[in-house]
């Protein structure tokens, strides 16, 4: 009985296995004899070329062709070498160095040897990105990041060439550098429209990540106008384009291009759990960096208008927690919390609760929306903007304002405030104020070591309430400071009421 079950399960394992096999047989069959899906293909020479190492009929006319636009973008993507010097003091073994001396041992070193032993060394810190050549006579985009206080600054072109570079202009808020060497007849990627991008359309990436020189890598645009809130700067100014081409620590400042070889993106940043690419990558589009770019080659300094609101984006979350209270059923927009006094929005009628809705025809239903879209545009640029009021729809004639509230151009002597104190600052609420019994402030969350602020001695939790006699109320009042900060007056949250002269050095 035993033997029989044995030869049944044989036979019938056989039988289902015949049974598999034709099935898939028939399967394979019927997928060969459906017609090709729709891809992107290749005709005449460009056909003929592309891969052309492979067997006819296997690739060519299927996959997308990066060839021209990888060899092109390389030739144009440079290597930056950050050189940044400092100061140590080295102190010897105290029983010298050619063994032990009793009586140096009992009396200590003689001048001549203290001078020695605390003699000061200059030691040099060094890290790499990259950078994109967009003119002929060497003219480079970059991130700030990458060039950020920097003693000097090496090129490394494709051929292997070094430069010297000038740095002509940073902007922190968008995390972008302008840099200059001397060339001429250099290789250049022409910017593309980013607006233009369609999600899932190819890209490719040319960097040099851990030093590995001229490196392309390819993935398809994952998402449009990206705000992730890692811009270090106070203003910073986020629509990233995401996408799942591999980028690593050394491909910032790197070429983000189509497959027609156009830059539409800078590479930026990652989003990884460990500091290597884990599938995600973020690029600056083209429609911010060119506009920046030649703001800096033309005045020195970004002209960044102004639309004077704070905002937040009507989401379903926050219909949730406030419709109620703003009397707001369903998301989509930007709801106005405040209108900054005297500022582009209140000069042209906007209040306070209006739902924004579009500028110039475009809608708007997120952060990234409404900062890449002012981003394009300088002081005294005008724009039409919708709202909604209650039950109707209103449209504004704005002129946009500099961050003084004026309409002029600014000057690259100007103060640019946020980025001069060197810190990060939070309102402060309303329960404090109370407390503190002030009217308002802003309170200082972090220091950076180079700043104002910590050159002034001022503490984390410093809560300034007037720079240079002028009440600051809001992040946005520093905007209106334009002069050298002389002196700074503020709270301590235990009471301290303490006042600062601006140090410069």
């Amino acid at each position: 009985m035993r033997k029989r079950w044995i030869i049944l399960s044989v036979s019938l394992s056989v039988a289902a296995g015949s049974l598999a096999a034709y099935g898939i047989s028939r399967i394979a069959a019927k997928r060969n004899a459906a017609p090709a899906a729709a891809a992107v293909t290749y005709t005449g020479e460009t056909a003929a070329a592309h891969f052309a190492s492979a067997p006819a009929g296997t690739t060519q006319n299927i996959l997308p062709d990066f060839t021209a636009a990888a060899e092109h973008g390389v030739e144009a993507v440079v290597n930056i070498e950050n050189r940044q010097k400092y100061t140590v003091r080295r102190f010897s073994n105290p029983f010298g160095s050619g063994g032990f001396d009793p009586f140096e041992f009992f009396f200590g070193p003689q001048q001549e040897q203290q001078q020695q032993q605390s003699q000061p060394q200059q030691q040099e810190r060094r890290s790499g990105g990259s950078g994109v050549i967009i003119s002929a006579d060497g003219y480079i985009v970059s991130n700030n990041h990458v060039v950020e206080d920097a003693d000097e600054l090496i090129v490394t072109l494709h051929d292997g060439t070094t430069h010297k570079a000038t740095l002509v202009g940073t902007d922190p808020s968008t995390d972008i550098a302008l840099l200059k060497i001397d060339a001429k007849d250099l290789k250049t990627i022409a910017f593309g429209n980013s607006e233009e991008l369609r999600l899932g359309e190819w890209v490719l990436a040319i960097g040099n990540p851990y030093g590995l020189t001229s490196t392309v890598t390819a993935g398809i645009v994952s998402a449009k106008g990206r705000s992730l809130g890692v811009l270090p700067s106070q203003m910073g100014i986020e629509s990233f384009i995401q996408t799942d081409a591999a980028v690593n620590p050394g491909n910032s400042g790197g070429a983000l291009i189509t497959t027609e070889g156009n830059l539409i993106g800078i590479n930026t940043v990652i989003k990884s759990p460990t500091g290597a690419y884990a599938g995600y990558s973020f690029a600056v589009p083209s429609s911010i960096v060119r506009k920046v770019v030649t703001d800096l080659r033309e005045y020195g300094v970004v002209q960044r208008a102004m639309l004077g609101i704070t905002f937040q984006a009507i989401t379903p979350d926050w219909v949730e927690r406030f419709g109620k209270e703003h009397d707001i059923d369903e998301p989509g927009g930007m709801y106005i919390a405040e209108v900054v006094a005297d500022g582009a929005a209140e000069a042209a009628g906007i209040e306070a609760g209006d739902v924004l809705t579009h500028i110039n025809g475009k809608v708007m239903n997120s952060t990234a929306d409404v900062q890449e879209t002012i981003a394009k545009l300088r002081p005294n640029d005008k724009i039409k903007v919708t709202v909604k009021r209650g039950g109707s729809v209103k449209e504004y004639d704005v002129t946009l304002r500099n961050r003084a509230g004026k309409t002029e151009l600014v000057r690259k002597d100007d103060v640019n405030l946020i980025d001069e104190l060197g810190a990060t600052f939070r309102e402060v609420s309303d329960k404090l104020k109370k407390e503190l019994r002030i009217r308002g402030g802003i309170q200082v969350v972090d220091l950076k070591s180079g700043g104002l602020l910590a050159k002034s001695r001022v503490q984390r939790g410093y809560i300034i309430t007037a720079i240079n006699d002028t009440p600051i109320a809001s992040v946005s009042d520093l905007n209106r400071i334009t002069d050298k900060v002389q002196s700074i007056d503020g709270i301590y949250p235990d009471g301290r009421i303490v006042s600062y002269q601006a140090l410069s050095r």
